[in-house]
């Protein structure tokens, strides 16, 4: 049971990657992607928390979720301003930010 789970976990990981990866021109889905990526992070610290009969992971948890709710609300909030000056949001201008 717990080997399906870490296999599920994984295949949630690498289509993160995947998104990252191969998907360069909309950054609103690699931001997407970065949360996959923090949600397969945070599935296998429960699944090895209940497999090891210990609650670390479980509070390690618990500090991803927020750091992925921090992550999500600077990066929308960045791309509303920078959506805001520009009139778009595409990843090949944002290079146009570096001064």
């Amino acid at each position: 049971m717990y080997l399906t789970q870490l296999i599920t976990n994984f295949l949630l990981f690498l289509s993160g990657i995947y998104g990252i990866l191969f998907n360069r021109r909309n950054i609103i889905i690699v931001l997407m992607c970065i949360e996959l990526i923090l949600l397969s992070a945070n599935l296998n610290f429960l699944v090895l928390s209940s497999y090891l009969d210990d609650s670390i992971g479980q509070v390690f948890s618990l500090l991803i979720l927020t750091v992925a709710a921090g992550e999500s609300a600077v990066g929308l909030s960045i791309l509303i301003l920078y959506y805001r000056i520009r009139g778009n949001i595409s990843i090949n201008e944002v290079a146009a930010l570096k001064g």
